[in-house]
């Protein structure tokens, strides 16, 4: 079958939107003020993190908005995986201020923190009425015009439907979204790429690896999304090792930036599988980096999928520059995963117990897990027992099987 889709899924009603423009180059931010500007916004709330903002990265975004006659409100207060509260901070600041428009720069938080506060400036009530799970309410309005501009190739926020928030309440982190959440526009500039630490470049680039695989072989694939999660593997396994070695590497950065992008694309808009199910919900407990954290659990996951799709497995490692000439099937599905193995050991990845996290926590984990709605597009079916034996993977209690 030509389309390399499971018949169970093909009478699925599928769709393929993308509200983001996309704008890119070398130097390209010099233009956000024109486009924020030309999106009709005459006052823009800045939303970015401390440390970003510390390194003085939006000093030149600001000089651009003011000159282009774009008033500037700074929200500088944005967390690692942005919880309820910080949200509505920032949605009061948006209202006080009479904002009418977005600028996000930074990581995935930062893209997400401005998605949310959009979601409360354009509705009633807080974001977490707008979870995406049965029962609650789905958005009814577009959020106003937000400008993504990503400061990492990881997350693919800039151009995602998604935000994922924290309910500190409940430990758990939850995702609100579709078409009306997306940015109007990402600039993606790779010369505010090229001051990531190595570490962040590893963890934020395995995030995209893990985007693009997880998209191109859960259920709900579908051929443009198959195209841009294949081109985002190759570009990850081409630039990723060159953008870690060597951070002022402009043509490895701009490489990893489209990587992201595209991997991002990769979402449609639907959900991935077990990696980030497993990440999402870890991370709604323990503080870990999302990045990071999905880079640990790559490899496992691959090692319990692979079976559910092996001839896309099998194309993965090819497009990671795995010679597959006289392979199996099977054999070339086994070396993609020996191979995103390989490159979390190269990145000098911390495993999940170097990232705080306890394996006396494996049944919880893996109960919650099971409770994540990204579970259902997994490539291969999921209990409670299969995620056991994901985490015990994870951290090395059982034997490798490949």
């Amino acid at each position: 079958m030509g389309l390399n889709m499971k018949v169970e899924h093909m009478h699925k009603f599928h769709q393929f939107e993308l509200p983001t423009a996309i704008k890119h180059g070398i130097g390209s931010i010099k233009h956000v003020g024109e486009e924020v500007k030309n999106l009709g916004v005459t006052k823009a709330l800045l939303v970015t993190d401390p440390g970003i903002y510390n390194a003085g990265v939006t000093e030149p975004i600001e000089k651009h908005l003011k000159e282009a006659g774009v008033e500037v409100v700074l929200f500088n207060k944005v967390e690692p995986n942005p919880p309820v509260r910080l949200i509505a901070e920032g949605s009061n600041l948006y209202k006080e201020e009479n904002c009418d428009g977005l600028v996000a720069v930074g990581g995935g938080s930062s893209m997400d923190t401005a998605k949310g506060i959009g979601v409360e400036a354009t509705h009633e009530g807080s974001v977490l009425d707008y979870e995406a799970a049965d029962g609650k309410k789905p958005l009814e309005n577009r959020i106003p015009p937000l400008t993504t501009i990503p400061t990492t190739a990881g997350t693919g926020s800039e151009v995602t439907q998604w935000a994922v928030i924290t309910d500190e309440e409940r430990e758990f982190k939850f995702n609100t979204g579709g078409p009306l959440i997306a940015a109007h526009l990402t600039i993606i500039d790779p010369e505010l790429h090229v001051s990531m630490p190595a570490h962040v470049t590893a963890m934020t680039g395995i995030d995209a690896l893990a985007h693009a695989i997880e998209c191109y072989t859960m259920h709900y694939a579908q051929p443009v999304t198959d195209a841009v999660a294949l081109l985002a593997i190759e570009y990850v396994a081409k630039y990723i090792r060159r953008a870690y070695a060597d951070g002022g590497d402009i043509e490895a950065r701009y490489g990893m930036a489209q990587a992201a992008m595209l991997a991002g694309l990769s979402y449609g808009s639907e959900s991935a599988g077990a990696a980030h199910a497993m990440s999402q919900t870890l991370g709604g407990i323990i503080p870990v980096a999302h990045g990071q954290c999905v880079a640990a659990m790559m490899g496992p996951v691959m090692e319990y999928n692979w079976k559910g799709h092996p001839a896309k497995f099998a194309r993965i490692a090819e497009a990671m520059g795995v010679n597959t000439f006289g392979m199996t099937t099977e054999e070339a599905a086994k070396a993609a995963v020996n191979e995103v193995y390989q490159l979390v050991e190269e990145l000098e990845v911390p495993t999940l117990e170097e990232q705080g996290v306890s394996p006396e926590m494996i049944d919880r984990l893996a109960e919650e897990a099971m409770k994540d709605p990204q579970t259902v597009g997994n490539p291969r079916d999921l209990n409670v027992e299969n995620y056991k034996w994901i985490y015990e993977r994870c951290f090395n209690l059982t034997p490798k099987t490949l």
